[in-house]
């Protein structure tokens, strides 16, 4: 099970915290990982960069909205795929 929380913090939905969830969940949908992705909701972090914070299985990191898809390809399905 991989743990993906989005910050929703007033600086990250400045930046897209929504759009990044919302691209998250459509991608869980998309490949049926209901029950491999665990979707949190977290506030203000304490990550504040470049885009918005997001934790995978309590690693940090800033995410764009417009590279969201991407990074769900990248760093996401390789954790369910092991």
């Amino acid at each position: 099970m991989v743990v993906l929380s989005v910050c929703i913090s007033a600086h990250c939905h400045q930046k897209g915290a929504y759009n990044v969830m919302h691209t998250f969940q459509q991608m869980v949908e998309e490949y049926h990982l209901h029950d491999q992705v665990e979707m949190n909701e977290a506030f203000c972090t304490r990550n504040c960069g470049e885009g918005v914070s997001v934790t995978v299985d309590g690693e940090n990191t800033n995410v764009l909205p417009e590279k969201a898809r991407e990074f769900f390809k990248t760093q996401i399905l390789p954790k369910i795929q092991k």
